[in-house]
């Protein structure tokens, strides 16, 4: 057997941190907006993006620990759902961009702005799965009509557009469809 001519070189030290933006600034970026509505946009959205992010990891938790009569479904669901709210994630962290921001990424910092309370690292039931869930889309949901509002005030429509179309229905879609897994079935009408 040959022997290798190949020298590992050791594992080099991460680079020290250089920042190009700080985060909860803004850059100039000529969308004919003032720069105070771009950055409360963007300070906003960052809140709205941390728990759109926490919401979408939720459904991923769910989804793994799914179980009962109901494990199929929720389980397909609840993956359908945290894909959608991937996409959302995505949507709203390019809109920050847009605005000039620097969006929020990483879990450490998603971590310590998010207002969905912290679910337990065990497995929960399914009711309380599901109340969980219900109560972070209305997390977000009051989130999305304040944002809403104060990007309409501002004439930042593109936020508004991407809240209302995107944002809010979407969540209402999903709060429909978790909210009757949890209800019983209504009686048969003779």
């Amino acid at each position: 057997m040959k022997e290798s001519t190949l020298v590992k070189a050791p594992r080099a030290a991460a680079p020290p941190p250089h920042e190009l933006q700080a985060f909860g600034m803004v850059v100039d970026m000529p969308i004919a907006l003032a720069e105070a509505a771009r950055r409360e946009g963007a300070d906003n959205l960052n809140q709205l993006l941390a728990d759109t992010i926490s919401l979408r990891d939720l459904y991923r938790k769910h989804h793994w620990q799914a179980s009962g009569p109901n494990f199929y479904q929720l389980h397909l669901l609840f993956d359908k759902h945290y894909r959608e709210q991937d996409e959302l994630v995505d949507a709203i962290a390019e809109r920050i961009m847009q605005l000039g921001g620097v969006s929020v990424a990483m879990a450490a910092d998603v971590a310590e702005i998010t207002l969905i309370p912290r679910p337990p690292k065990g497995r929960e039931r399914t009711t309380e799965q599901l109340a969980r869930l219900l109560h972070a889309h209305e997390v977000v949901l009051e989130e999305a009509r304040a944002m809403g509002r104060y990007a309409d005030r501002h004439g930042d429509v593109g936020t508004g557009d991407l809240i209302v179309s995107s944002i809010v229905r979407k969540n209402e879609t999903q709060v429909w469809f978790v909210a009757e897994h949890r209800t019983a079935a209504p009686a048969e009408v003779e």
